[in-house]
């Protein structure tokens, strides 16, 4: 009893524990956004990340990078050997690529979340209707064992027309 009443306290103090928090008092002033626009910019970008399309646009852009570093006269050059740039243009794509695929997983997430409460939801609904079908299914079985059917009135009766028949013929 005792843990149940904690869990209810830290959760009254630290909200939803799968959320993180909101800062209470911000450094700095708060930028207005729509944070819906931005996820789904952010959806957009992380789909266009995991296509093919992306890789072939991404090598072909280092191949040409690599080639003209190296093949191109000496002068003409703003990136040699060690590539050096190449490598920090790499890095700050990945640097903002991760934290934006991270988001929409977020997102998607909370999707699922939500898509799975309503199928729980239907699951709870559909498992109460089938609980009720078959009470009533075995209700009327019980109420049609009281009553006489068609089947059970003719076998009564052929049995006794041959109780009938068998008085005749002893008397």
């Amino acid at each position: 009893m005792s843990t149940a009443l904690s869990k209810v306290r830290d959760q009254r103090r630290f909200g939803r524990l799968d959320q993180p928090r909101e800062l209470r008092h911000p450094l700095m002033p708060r930028l207005y956004y729509d944070p819906e626009a931005f996820g789904q910019f952010s959806e957009r970008i992380a789909r266009f990340l995991g296509t093919a399309r992306f890789l072939v646009y991404m090598t072909v852009f280092v191949v040409i990078w690599l080639a003209w570093n190296v093949l191109a006269p000496v002068t003409w050059r703003w990136d040699p050997y060690p590539f050096i740039f190449l490598t920090l243009m790499l890095s700050l794509q990945a640097s903002y690529a991760a934290p934006l695929i991270l988001l929409a997983q977020n997102r998607q997430d909370d999707r699922d979340r939500v898509q799975y409460e309503g199928d729980r939801a239907r699951n709870e609904r559909s498992v109460s209707d089938t609980e009720y079908l078959t009470r009533e299914v075995a209700s009327l079985r019980m109420a049609m064992n009281e009553v006489a059917t068609r089947d059970w009135i003719r076998d009564e009766l052929q049995r006794l027309m041959k109780d009938l028949d068998g008085r005749r013929q002893e008397s």
